[in-house]
């Protein structure tokens, strides 16, 4: 995946006590072969994330102490870091920034944004809540609701520590906060689906010389028959539980698909909709690229890239949520089939370029802000 397309860069956000170091645990405990680099940016001298999930991804996670990411006006600090994380040499898949639970998530998206790195893209901005302190935090962080604002997925952690009403009280108050469409999932101890954010690499591909890290996660897979990380057994038995919470739709297509109805389908998506995965073929005079696709929330990007000799011209593309009608996305999808693609004017792609990253960078288009599709992106 690194070899070809940028690497994205994914930032997990929250207030202190959320629980974002356990949701990065997780992520990191259920990666499969799943490449992961880490930068933890702890608000103070002493690294305590960083020492806590240090064990897991050895030499691909580097720290940032005495003070947030976000001071660094420039980005240059960031810059450095993405760039050795993102070298071919270590092979990394998708990276996970933890955020300071006093950091503005604002600007580490500008600075994403605006990075030149071209190995690097922004890949969204998930907001971790605390269910059971979910006032309290509002009442001693009013830039909560700004944060929100900003956010492309919303994890509500601790869910076990509130009754059913408490819950959908505050998914409500959620709802009102975040962007349309944001869509909000639910988690325990941290417990959230890996593929909600990344693809998971199998254990079975040829993954060249073990790391250290590979080589813990081999040996504790030889004692449990799982290949999911080092001394995390609790999780293990909880994360294939988590994904039964989410239902996957599938969808192929011979034909191609007006970009036009397209765009307007991803617009109209439910909120329960959590990630998009996949290629469209539009076929469109001037765009018959394949196009890469990718949402998580409200995020959305596309990728165009050159079709493999003798591939098939398909849309193939993996729908993950909670919730949703099945049926009914397929129907949706299936009226986005366009019979007459050579036909299609240029402008036709209009809505589509917009989710394009910019030639030469890393970065996406202004829409690609965090604040989902459709009109509230200029």
């Amino acid at each position: 995946m690194n070899s070809r397309q940028p690497i994205p860069v994914v930032v997990l956000a929250g207030f202190l006590g959320s629980g974002k170091t356990t949701v990065l645990n997780h992520l990191l405990a259920g990666r499969g072969g799943t490449r992961i680099g880490v930068v933890v940016n702890d608000f103070g001298s002493i690294e305590v994330d960083a020492m806590s999930v240090a064990g897991q991804v050895g030499d691909s996670m580097v720290s940032l102490g005495g003070g947030c990411l976000c001071c660094a006006v420039d980005g240059s600090e960031l810059d450095a870091y993405l760039e050795k994380l993102s070298a071919p040499v270590h092979r990394i898949d998708v990276i996970v920034i933890e955020a300071s639970g006093l950091a503005e998530p604002q600007e580490m998206i500008r600075m994403l944004m605006a990075s030149e790195n071209p190995a690097v893209r922004y890949g969204g901005m998930v907001e971790i809540v605390d269910a059971a302190e979910f006032d309290a935090t509002r009442a001693r962080h009013p830039e909560t609701d700004r944060h929100l604002a900003v956010a492309d997925l919303v994890v509500l952690n601790k869910t076990d520590r509130v009754d059913p009403a408490e819950r959908a009280r505050i998914e409500q108050e959620l709802a009102a906060l975040c962007a349309p469409g944001i869509p909000v999932v639910g988690a325990d101890h941290g417990r959230i689906d890996p593929e909600l954010l990344f693809d998971r690499r199998p254990w079975t591909e040829t993954r060249g010389q073990l790391s250290f890290e590979d080589l813990l996660t081999e040996a504790d897979g030889q004692g449990h028959g799982h290949g999911q990380g080092h001394g995390q057994g609790h999780d293990r038995d909880h994360c294939g539980h988590a994904h039964t919470a989410y239902e996957s739709t599938e969808f192929t297509s011979e034909q191609a698909l007006s970009p036009r109805r397209f765009i307007d389908f991803l617009d109209r998506r439910p909120a329960g909709l959590y990630r998009i995965k996949g290629f469209v073929h539009f076929g469109v005079p001037g765009h018959e690229e394949r196009y890469e696709v990718h949402a998580v929330g409200r995020f959305l990007r596309f990728a165009p890239g050159p079709w493999g000799r003798g591939e098939a011209r398909l849309t193939q593309l993996v729908l993950i949520g909670a919730g949703t009608d099945g049926a009914e996305l397929l129907r949706d999808l299936e009226a986005c089939r366009e019979p007459a693609p050579h036909e299609a004017r240029p402008e036709s792609m209009w809505g589509v370029l917009r989710y394009v990253a910019r030639t030469g960078t890393g970065t996406g288009t202004e829409s690609e802000s965090g604040t989902g599709t459709g009109s509230a992106e200029g």
